[in-house]
């Protein structure tokens, strides 16, 4: 199972955005990490609630607004 960490594009598979396509962009701590995704809200999410991908993105900003573009713009 690849690994949870910064970066990571991982799909939801639990609550209204399960399916959705996101990127964890903070590990808070072992159970919970911060997603952002073009359909995914900018939130605190369970890893036991993500499937993480083999696809990573480089973060490059800590402005969220910037971290939205790149999340776009690497998901499509």
């Amino acid at each position: 199972m690849p690994a949870i960490e910064v970066g990571r594009v991982c799909v939801k598979t639990a609550g209204r955005e399960a399916g959705e396509k996101c990127v964890i962009i903070d590990v808070i701590n072992d159970k919970f990490v911060e997603v952002m995704g073009t359909s995914v809200k900018n939130r605190r999410c369970n890893i036991n609630h993500l499937e993480p991908l083999d696809q990573i993105i480089e973060i490059k900003s800590e402005n969220p607004e910037e971290i939205k573009k790149e999340v776009e713009s690497a998901l499509g």
